[in-house]
C-alpha cells in the first residue's frame, strides 16, 4: 500500500515514543494516493482520519501494516482508530485493540488532554507546534492575550516559557475547562492564568480591562456557525490591536482557511492597522507544508513599534 511508503519512518523513529506527532499529512496533497488521509500518533493510539471513504479490506490492511511497523520500531500500540471526517458527525470506529478515548499526550515536554471519538477535533492542532514553540521561547515576563483559546495550548506554552500572566478567551466553557486541566497537568501556577467564556465580538471590555498586552495571539476558527466568519471578522480583530498591545508589543495572527491566503491577511493588516509592521512568518512543521501554501496554515508576526527589539523571530 503506497500510503505506508509516504510516511517518513526515519523521522517517526527519531521522536520519543510519548511525543504526539503526525505520521502522514495526506491533506498536504503531495501524494495523490494519500490525499484523503491523515494519520496521527498519540501514544499508545494510532488515529487514522479519513476525508474520503476507503474499502474495508484496504482500511484493515493499512491498520495491520501500521501496527507491524510501529511495533517494529519499538512503539507500543494499544489501539488503532479511524475517524470518518467524510461522514456526518465524524464518527470513530476501532480497528484494533482497546477503545481508548481519553489520554495524555506530550509536546515539547508539555502535557495535553486528548479526547478521541466524541468530537471532530481532539484537543490540539498539531500543525501549530512551531507557533507554540515561538511563544514558549518569547513569553518570559510577558503579559499574553490568547484569543479563541480553545483548550489553551498557547496558554500552556506561554506559562511554560515564564509568562507573567495569560488571559484566555473562548466561547466554549467546555474547551476552557480542558484548558484548566492542561495547566494542572503541567503543574503551572494557576494564579497567573485567567479564563473568560465570552463572545469577543459582542464586547471587547473584558480583554481591554486586563491590557495592554505584550503578546496577542489570534487563532480564530475559519467558520463557526453563529459566531465567527473569518473574512468578516478578522478585520475587527486587527483594527483593535493598537488598543490591545503595548507600544512594543507583538501579535501572532493565524489563518487556517484553505480559501484565504496570506494576501488576504496582509491586505487586512494594511487597511485596518497601517502602523503595524510584519516582522516574520512562522511556518508549520515541514510535514504539514501544503503543495499550495496558501491553502495551509498561515502565521504572521507583527508589531506596532517600527524600531528593532529583542524578539526572537523565525
Amino acid at each position: 500500500m503506497k500510503i505506508m511508503e509516504h510516511i517518513n519512518w526515519q523521522h517517526v523513529e527519531s521522536q520519543p515514543e510519548n511525543e504526539m506527532q503526525r505520521l502522514l499529512h495526506g491533506r498536504g496533497f503531495h501524494f495523490p494516493e494519500s490525499e484523503h488521509i491523515n494519520i496521527d500518533w498519540f501514544s499508545p493510539v494510532i488515529l487514522i482520519i479519513l476525508y474520503k471513504e476507503m474499502k474495508v479490506k484496504d482500511l484493515q490492511r493499512l491498520s495491520t501494516q501500521l501496527l507491524h511497523k510501529m511495533t517494529k520500531i519499538g512503539f507500543t500500540v494499544e489501539s488503532i482508530q479511524v475517524q470518518f471526517r467524510c461522514r456526518d458527525f465524524a464518527p470513530t470506529e476501532i480497528l484494533y485493540g482497546e477503545p481508548i478515548t481519553d489520554l495524555i499526550a506530550r509536546e515539547n515536554t508539555l502535557k495535553y488532554k486528548i479526547n478521541l471519538g466524541s468530537k471532530q477535533n481532539y484537543g490540539i492542532f498539531l500543525d501549530m507546534k512551531n507557533g507554540r514553540q515561538w511563544l514558549q521561547n518569547n513569553s518570559e515576563n510577558k503579559s499574553v492575550l490568547n484569543l479563541f483559546s480553545y483548550t489553551c495550548a498557547f496558554s500552556n506554552a506561554a506559562i511554560a516559557g515564564g509568562a507573567e500572566r495569560v488571559i484566555n478567551l473562548d466561547m466554549s466553557k467546555a474547551a476552557l475547562a480542558v484548558g484548566r486541566d492542561n495547566h494542572r497537568l503541567n503543574d503551572h501556577d494557576l494564579s497567573r492564568v485567567k479564563y473568560f467564556a465570552h463572545d469577543l465580538f459582542k464586547s471587547w471590555g473584558k480583554v481591554k480591562r486586563f491590557g495592554p498586552y505584550d503578546i496577542v495571539i489570534a487563532d480564530p476558527p475559519s467558520l463557526q456557525k453563529g459566531s465567527v466568519n473569518i473574512k468578516r471578522d478578522y478585520p475587527k480583530i486587527i483594527r483593535r490591536l493598537p488598543d490591545l498591545l503595548t507600544a512594543d508589543g507583538v501579535a501572532l495572527l493565524c489563518l487556517n482557511s484553505p480559501d484565504l491566503d496570506l494576501i488576504f491577511l496582509r491586505e487586512v493588516i494594511a487597511e485596518e492597522c497601517p502602523q503595524a509592521v510584519i516582522i516574520a512568518q512562522i511556518s508549520p512543521p515541514e510535514l504539514f507544508l501544503n503543495i499550495e501554501p496558501g491553502r495551509g496554515l498561515k502565521c504572521l508576526l507583527l508589531r506596532l513599534n517600527r524600531e528593532p527589539n529583542e524578539w526572537d523571530c523565525y
